[in-house]
């Protein structure tokens, strides 16, 4: 399986990293390695003084698809998660700044925390809320409503390039209010009123 993420798709998490607002999805992509198993800490990387938490919903593919039609394109997810894009951000600074590619700053061992899926037919169209708390109070919030590409558009466009497996993550981009993360942070990720994953930082 692989993990795809796409990048600056809320307009305030752009702004507050002073990015420009995307004309169409931008994506990278992070190794299966890059998950959390259940129940482990996240150990900070030695390599980086500044990892930050990007708090995003997770689509899970489920079927096959290339070159998917927008109009077609909710037949190939069915469930949801919430889940973290942990980024070394000063080393991603540094990529930026040379016009390097970004891997070492994004797709580390246990970059990728995902929590419990469920099916996504229970929002039937609906907004879906998510959030993060750190130490049991939210530092990041969000709602499906402001993305700037919404789920389809996202599986049609990276389908084009990238062929959808059943099994896929996509990690469908984070709102404003990431952070930098300390040890013995406690994190847990809700989608509404549902906790879907917790774990510590060490």
């Amino acid at each position: 399986m692989k993990i795809v993420c796409i990048g600056r798709n809320y307009a305030g998490h752009a702004k507050e990293l002073n990015n420009p607002v995307p004309e169409k999805p931008v994506f990278f992509m992070k190794p299966d390695t890059a998950l959390l198993h259940p129940h482990n800490p996240f150990f900070l990387p030695e390599f980086s003084n500044d990892i930050q938490f990007e708090t995003e919903l997770v689509l899970k593919i489920s079927k096959h698809g290339k070159h998917i039609a927008e109009k077609f394109a909710y037949k190939y997810y069915d469930e949801i998660s919430v889940g973290i894009d942990f980024t070394a951000r000063d080393l991603q600074s540094e990529c930026k700044s040379k016009g390097l590619p970004w891997e070492i700053a994004k797709a580390f061992d246990q970059s990728a925390p995902v929590g419990d899926f469920i099916p996504i037919e229970q929002f039937k169209g609906r907004e879906i809320s998510f959030g993060l708390k750190i130490n049991g109070e939210w530092r990041q919030q969000g709602n499906s409503r402001d993305m700037i590409f919404g789920f389809d558009r996202i599986v049609s466009y990276v389908s084009r390039f990238v062929t959808l497996r059943s099994g896929d993550f996509i990690f469908t981009g984070t709102p404003s209010g990431v952070g930098k993360t300390m040890p013995e942070d406690e994190f847990e990720l809700f989608i509404g009123d549902q906790k879907l994953l917790s774990f510590r930082v060490k």
